[in-house]
C-alpha cells in the first residue's frame, strides 16, 4: 500500500478550499464566517482527531517548522498591509497608529499576563511571555475584518487604514516585548535583551526601508526605460519581501518589522496610483496564501493538553478576548479621536493569530517554552479564530445600525 504524504495532502486541502473559497467569496463574505476560520475547520477535520488524513503530531515546543511558516506569512502578509492603502493615507495616520504601537500595546501585553497570572497560576515569566506573545494585532486575521465590499462601503476608511497598519507594525515591534519577556523568564538577560531589541528593531527598519525604496526606484527607472514589462506589484514585492526575510536572517534582525519596513518604502517611493491598482490583486493571493498554514494549524491543535488546562483554559480565552484591548481602546478613544462606536469595532477586532503562532514557536526556538504555555497560547489562538471569525459580518452589520442611530439621534 502507498503510503500517503502529509504534504500531498495538505496542498490538496489548501488548494481545493481556494478555488472553492474563491468561488463564493462574495457569500463568504456575508456569513459569520470567515477563510482562515473554514481553512481551521477543515485541518481539524482532516487532522488525527478525526478523519486522520493529516496525521501531524500536535504543536510542541519542537515545531520549528510551523515558526518558520509563520515567518514567512506574516513577511509577505505585512508588505501587502503596507501597500494597501495610498501613500497620503500613510502619512496622515501615524498619530493615531503610533499610538496603538506605544500605549495600546504594551497595554495589552501586561493585560494579558495578568489574566494568565489570576485563572492560570502560572509564575511570572510564564505569563510574561504569554502577554507578550499575545499582544500584537495580526495582520492576516485583520485583512477579514477591514477588506471585502461590505466592510469597505460600512467602515470608514480611517478605521480600516488605522487597524491595518497597526497590525503591519505591531508584529514586528512586538519583538522587544518578547525580548523583555524571556528576561522575566531568566533565559536571557537584561543587558542581552536590551541590546538584541536595539539592533534588531533598528536595524530592522534601515535594512528593510533601505530596500524598498532602492526597491521602488529600481523598478520606476526599468518601467521609465521600458526596460520592465508592466506586471502586478504583487509579482515584485512578493521577491521583495523574501529578500529582506532573508538577509534579515542573514543579519539577525527582526524580519517581520523589516518586511513591513520594506513596504512602507515602496509604498511611499513608488507610483502610489498604480500601487493602489494592483492592491485587489495582492489582497487576494495573500488570503489565499495564508489557508495552507490554517489547514495545518487546525491538524495540529493540542487537544489533549486543551483537556488538561480544564476550566481555567476557558476563562483564560474569555478573559484575554474580552480585556486585553476593548477596555483601552475605550478608554483611549478621544487620544485617538475615535467616535464611541469606531473605538467598540476596533477594540473587539484586534485579532490574534499567525504573529501569536509566529512568537509562542520563537519563545519555544529560545528554550523558554513550556507544554503548557503553548497550549494556553494556542487555545487563545484558536478562541479569537473562532469568536473574531463568526462576528465579522454581524459586527459590520451593528456598526452600520448603530452609526445611523446616533445619526438619527444628532449624536
Amino acid at each position: 500500500m502507498l503510503e500517503i504524504s502529509f504534504l500531498d495532502v495538505l496542498l490538496v486541502a489548501a488548494g481545493a478550499l481556494a478555488v472553492v473559497t474563491v468561488a463564493v467569496s462574495g457569500l463568504i463574505r456575508q456569513l459569520p464566517v470567515s477563510e482562515p476560520l473554514v481553512a481551521l475547520l477543515v485541518g481539524v477535520l482532516l487532522g488525527p482527531q478525526v478523519v486522520g488524513a493529516l496525521d501531524a503530531e500536535p504543536l510542541t515546543v519542537e515545531s520549528a517548522h510551523l515558526h518558520d511558516a509563520s515567518r514567512l506569512l506574516l513577511a509577505l502578509s505585512v508588505v501587502a498591509v503596507a501597500l494597501r492603502y495610498p501613500r497620503e493615507a500613510v502619512l496622515r495616520r501615524w498619530r493615531p497608529v503610533a499610538l496603538l504601537l506605544v500605549v495600546v500595546m504594551p497595554l495589552m501585553a501586561v493585560t494579558t499576563a495578568a489574566v494568565a497570572a489570576t485563572v492560570l497560576g502560572v509564575g511570572l515569566g510564564v505569563a510574561a511571555l504569554l502577554g507578550a506573545a499575545l499582544a500584537p494585532t495580526d495582520p492576516v486575521l485583520a485583512s477579514s475584518v477591514v477588506t471585502g465590499r461590505p466592510a469597505e462601503k460600512t467602515l470608514p476608511g480611517r478605521d480600516r487604514e488605522v487597524l491595518s497598519l497597526e497590525s503591519g507594525a505591531n508584529d514586528g515591534l512586538a519583538f522587544p516585548l518578547v525580548l523583555a519577556a524571556l528576561a522575566v523568564a531568566a533565559p536571557l538577560g537584561a543587558g542581552a535583551a536590551t541590546g538584541e531589541a536595539v539592533y534588531a528593531v533598528l536595524g530592522a527598519v534601515v535594512l528593510g526601508g533601505g530596500l524598498g525604496w532602492l526597491g521602488a526606484r529600481a523598478l520606476a527607472y526599468a518601467e521609465s526605460r521600458r526596460e520592465a514589462e508592466r506586471t502586478p506589484t504583487l509579482l515584485f514585492t512578493v521577491f521583495l519581501a523574501l529578500a529582506v526575510l532573508g538577509a534579515s536572517g542573514l543579519f539577525r534582525l527582526d524580519g517581520v518589522l523589516a518586511a513591513f519596513a520594506a513596504g512602507i518604502a515602496f509604498n511611499l517611493a513608488g507610483k502610489g496610483d498604480e500601487r493602489a491598482r494592483d492592491a485587489g490583486l495582492n489582497e487576494s493571493v495573500n488570503r489565499m496564501a495564508a489557508l495552507p498554514f490554517f489547514v495545518y494549524l487546525g491538524a495540529v491543535l493540542p487537544w489533549a493538553e486543551w483537556a488538561a488546562l480544564g476550566w481555567p483554559g476557558v476563562a483564560l480565552a474569555v478573559g484575554v478576548l474580552l480585556l486585553r484591548r476593548l477596555p483601552w481602546l475605550l478608554l483611549l478613544a478621544r487620544p485617538l479621536g475615535l467616535r464611541r462606536p469606531d473605538a467598540v469595532y476596533l477594540g473587539w477586532f484586534g485579532p490574534i493569530g499567525v504573529s501569536a503562532i509566529f512568537y509562542l514557536t520563537l519563545v519555544a526556538e529560545r528554550g523558554a517554552a513550556t507544554p503548557e504555555l503553548l497550549a494556553a497560547g494556542s487555545l487563545v489562538v484558536t478562541a479569537s479564530l473562532v469568536a473574531h471569525g463568526i462576528t465579522s459580518s454581524p459586527g459590520v452589520a451593528l456598526y452600520r445600525r448603530r452609526v445611523q442611530e446616533r445619526a438619527t439621534a444628532g449624536d
